[in-house]
């Protein structure tokens, strides 16, 4: 019923598509290039099949493989195991993370003078990392009026804050742990963090941290209600959650081709998890499996693979980019200068896609991270590629939501390609590649209807093919991202972190 729905909503036909009309085909090489094999060999039919074991794992394992729960860790060994059979000798790296999960729906309610109730995931949600606990207290605005810096983002926002009460600070000008920090040293006994104007829905981010006090937040119009009954008069809110903070393991796996220069390796990845809420075959299923089966067909290049590549299946993206950023953080300066390239593969099977290319060059100017010389020639190979096939492209900004910003703070030069998540497809996105204007890219974007049905079979499989080409190129040469040489990189200054951390917003 629900892929019919979903089939219905976005005009679309997976039904009538099938594999065999979707099959792979060489790429035309652009001017001056031989053309692509890889394309060719990495076949709709093996990606899918391991797209389907992926979702045979998720459903005999509580529904889902997210980091530190049984279904990641039963994909974690189905990667190595894939990567074995195919002549590799993977390494399973494990690394320690914070796990957080809500054990049940909290509760946020208005006691005195109007008693209400909120309803959890519509009017407001939990912070990751949030604490739990059950408070009903008296509560006092933050800073109302605040502007530029933010409400709550300064200990002298929280000058007279009355101990033991909730604090009410509106989002904006700062992480929420700066704002929780804060709260907390005024003695706050619970935070509500409400939307900013404009912004739709309830606040969902992460506080990066575990807390011991409970942290939700409201949606704008919730959260102003309640400042100006607070400033009208004596306001009592309770606020409940029930949550686990603990330390749990998870893993990378990565694996290197036999062949290719072990000083110019080109790393190509994608993470392994998805999140609690479903079994995540788009996100990101499908670069896992696009990952396994073209590791299972590189071989086949035989002598035109000259750099070596590395395959990289990242844990804990959905819980802040942990894997990548422990994999990078874990390699010597020498190791990290070896790395030629990152290639960054996050949703490619977006039912109501569009065909993103990471902006290398931010020539869109919506980049918040720089990237480094180097990945405005990588978004030009995938650029350059889709062109080939007269297929249209738009840039993606770099904003820090995937794997790709590890290897960007440390230098290095990224890209990659996605189909698209929660951001609404617009009516000129419609026009040029189809599908539904006013709907989401991917409707079950980290809900549990991300299944093996939720996905566009001939937007996937060109995907597909882009990630194969581009991959096959950089493996023959990385002569127009780093000279095909080593050079000295300067990483960019830490103050250009990202508002984003995996699934969750920072601030």
């Amino acid at each position: 019923m629900r892929k019919a729905a979903l089939a219905s909503l976005l005009g679309l036909t997976l039904a009538a598509t099938t594999l065999a009309a979707a099959g792979a085909q060489a790429a035309p090489a652009p001017s001056g290039q031989a053309a692509s094999r890889l394309p060719g060999l990495v076949t709709l039919k093996d990606v899918r099949h391991h797209q389907l074991n992926l979702q045979k794992i998720a459903d005999a394992n509580g529904g889902n493989r997210a980091a530190g729960l049984a279904g990641n860790k039963i994909t974690v060994k189905y990667i190595a195991d894939q990567l074995k059979r195919a002549g590799y000798t993977p390494q399973v790296q494990d690394f320690t993370f914070d796990f957080w999960q809500e054990k049940t729906p909290a509760t946020l309610a208005e006691t005195a003078p109007t008693p209400k109730t909120f309803t959890p995931g519509t009017d407001f949600g939990t912070l990751q990392y949030s604490g739990s606990g059950d408070v009903t207290a008296a509560a006092t605005p933050v800073d109302p009026g605040a502007t530029g810096a933010g409400s709550g983002c300064e200990a002298a926002d929280f000058a007279g804050f009355p101990k033991g009460h909730v604090a009410l600070i509106q989002r904006g000008g700062c992480f929420f742990s700066v704002k929780a920090d804060n709260a907390i040293a005024a003695g706050a006994a619970a935070v509500v963090i409400y939307q900013l104007p404009g912004t739709p829905g309830p606040v969902a981010g992460t506080l990066t941290k575990p807390y011991a006090i409970p942290v939700v937040g409201p949606t704008n119009a919730v959260g102003t209600d309640l400042v100006k009954q607070a400033q009208a008069g004596p306001l009592t809110l309770r606020v409940k959650t029930d949550t686990l903070n603990e330390k749990r393991q998870t893993s990378n796996v990565i694996a290197n081709t036999k062949r290719g220069r072990a000083d110019n390796v080109v790393v190509v990845g994608a993470h392994n998890d998805s999140v609690v809420a479903g079994p995540g075959i788009n996100d990101d299923g499908s670069g896992t499996a696009t990952l396994l089966a073209t590791a299972q067909q590189i071989g086949k290049l035989g002598a035109k693979v000259r750099n070596q590549v590395r395959f990289a299946f990242w844990g804990a993206e959905e819980e802040g980019l942990l894997g990548s950023q422990h994999y990078v953080d874990s390699l010597p300066k020498a190791e990290l200068d070896k790395i030629a390239l990152n290639l960054n593969f996050d949703m490619l099977a977006s039912p109501n896609f569009v065909r993103f290319v990471y902006d290398g060059d931010n020539s869109s100017g919506q980049n918040n991270v720089e990237a480094p010389a180097g990945s405005g020639a990588i978004e030009k190979a995938f650029n350059d590629h889709f062109a080939s096939r007269k297929l249209a492209t738009d840039p993606a900004p770099f904003n820090g939501r995937s794997d790709y910003n590890a290897f960007i703070v440390a230098g290095i030069p990224a890209g990659g390609i996605d189909a698209g998540a929660e951001g609404i497809k617009t009516p000129a996105q419609a026009a040029t590649y189809g599908g539904t204007a006013g709907q989401p890219y991917d409707p079950c974007y980290h809900l549990a209807c991300d299944r093996y049905d939720n996905v566009n079979l001939k937007g996937y499989d060109q995907f597909i093919d882009a990630a194969a080409a581009v991959t096959e190129l950089f493996a023959n040469s990385t002569l127009t991202v780093n000279g095909n040489e080593l050079a000295k990189r300067h990483a960019p200054a830490r103050g250009t972190a990202p508002r984003q951390a995996g699934q969750y917003a920072a601030e």
